[in-house]
């Protein structure tokens, strides 16, 4: 039987209009939702309170690089802003048969400019209840929206955790840490234990971002000393795009939950190898001292296998990461156009597919292009 699956873009976007779906949040609510308005150079614009106009820009730009322009993006006529089914007519266009859709002025705190948090928690459950019920529900097998977790605390988060599950979004996104601090909490635990027996995806887009505050929270603090000072700055650093993955695997959370794995959207991975090399050197260089003055607790394994283990990344045009693809992980990484944003090569995907990935014997291009992603969505792969 054929594969329903074999070309995935594991991080595409959804750049929709507010008016879109902005009736769903509650009528007491609304006037904190997400508005469009029209900008000088005739272009879109989104405003929410206590943040800078979101300016479509190079978020619609799936043209030849040419004709890219920031002036003037329009929601309407523009590629990858339209209803579900000019989304498939996009994908079809590509060679693309499933995309995992991101917001995002969602998942990068715009939204979050709303100070109310049951009016922002309202606002991201109507966006949520729209993918679920119309966007979605168009072609559950070729759009999977991720469901966004709102940064209001861990009991707002598991809410809205729980109504993904229920509504039957396939995965969800997360900003920040469940419970909103810089550092990994026990409240997280919460979340993690709740998303692991819904069976629930976790995505991040890039990286999860915090208040301001240290990436680990130790048991001790000397006092006096730099940032620059602190084993937690300083390993997480070192990690570069994996230092989420370091603020956990710090905190013991791989440990507490083995079977806990987590996507980073749009990292590419050429950097990996050399990062991995340099956080298992800082961490044994600081390690003893971390511990004399922190209490930081040693780990169990190198900080590299935790992350090996328990980080999944997405790379767009990145033929360095997949030359170095045995060093990374052919079974970590994922594929992903970025339609409708810049870094992608709308409706021209495939030929960049087959120049990044010549030589690359079958196998292992299948799973950087739709089994790993297969794998980690939970995805039915037969047509």
């Amino acid at each position: 039987m054929p594969n329903r699956y074999n070309v995935i873009s594991a991080d595409a976007h959804l750049e929709i209009s507010p008016d879109r779906w902005t009736d769903r949040v509650p009528a007491k609510y609304r006037g904190y939702a997400p508005r469009l308005v029209k900008l000088p150079d005739g272009g879109d614009g989104v405003i929410v309170e206590n943040r800078p106009i979101y300016v479509l820009g190079l978020a619609i730009t799936a043209k030849p690089y040419e004709e890219h322009s920031p002036v003037g993006i329009c929601y309407e006529g523009g590629a990858g802003a339209g209803s579900p089914e000019q989304r498939l007519h996009e994908q079809d266009l590509d060679g693309v048969d499933l995309e995992v859709l991101f917001t995002s002025a969602g998942n990068s705190g715009f939204w979050r400019g709303i100070r109310d948090d049951v009016a922002y928690c309202a606002v991201l459950h109507a966006y949520n209840a729209f993918l679920a019920e119309e966007y979605c529900a168009a072609a559950p097998h070729r759009l999977l929206a991720t469901g966004l977790i709102p940064n209001a605390g861990i009991d707002a988060a598991l809410s809205e955790l729980e109504y993904c599950a229920k509504a039957g979004l396939r995965c969800i996104a997360l900003g920040a840490l469940p419970a909103g601090k810089s550092y990994p909490t026990p409240d997280d635990d919460r979340f993690w234990a709740a998303a692991l027996d819904l069976n629930m995806p976790i995505t991040v887009h890039v990286a999860m971002g915090g208040s301001d505050g240290p990436p680990v929270k130790f048991p001790r603090d000397p006092g006096g000393l730099p940032n620059s000072a602190n084993p937690g700055y300083m390993l997480s650093g070192t990690a570069t795009r994996a230092r989420n993955g370091v603020q956990l695997a710090l905190a013991g959370v791989f440990d507490r939950f083995p079977n806990l794995r987590i996507y980073f959207a749009e990292t590419n991975t050429g950097w990996y190898p050399s990062a991995m090399e340099l956080l298992d050197d800082q961490y044994e260089r600081v390690r003893h001292w971390g511990a004399r003055l922190y209490g930081m607790e040693p780990l169990k394994r190198k900080p590299s296998e935790y992350i090996r283990d328990h980080c999944y990344y997405g790379f767009t045009k990145d033929f360095l990461g997949v030359e170095l693809r045995h060093k990374i992980g052919v079974d970590r990484v994922m594929w992903a156009s970025d339609f409708p944003h810049g870094a992608g090569d709308w409706p021209h995907s495939l030929e960049l597919i087959d120049d990044m990935f010549a030589g690359v014997p079958d196998d292992e291009r299948y799973a950087m292009l739709a089994g790993n992603a297969v794998d980690f969505f939970h995805l039915d792969n037969e047509a």
